[in-house]
């Protein structure tokens, strides 16, 4: 594997965000209101700018997976 650039790591993680939504059928709204529920207070607005910047903690990524019930993620190849 060749080594990627940082914009590469932040495109592949906000690929991964937006594809565990879809599967889901879970927009920004219902997922700020799922955020809501443990505590992480962010509007559908500020969500859509995050994950289209893709740098974001990876603590606010297994928050995002945890409200959407994500138990299981397939990285890589």
């Amino acid at each position: 594997m060749t080594a990627w650039t940082d914009a590469e790591w932040k495109a592949e993680v906000k690929r991964l965000l937006r594809a565990e939504m879809a599967r889901r059928g879970i927009g920004y709204d219902d997922l700020a209101r799922r955020l809501a529920t443990i505590g992480v207070e962010e509007t559908a607005v500020n969500l859509r700018n995050k994950v289209s910047r893709g740098g974001f903690s990876a603590a606010f990524l297994l928050q995002c997976l945890e409200v959407m019930g994500c138990r299981v993620v397939r990285i890589g190849g």
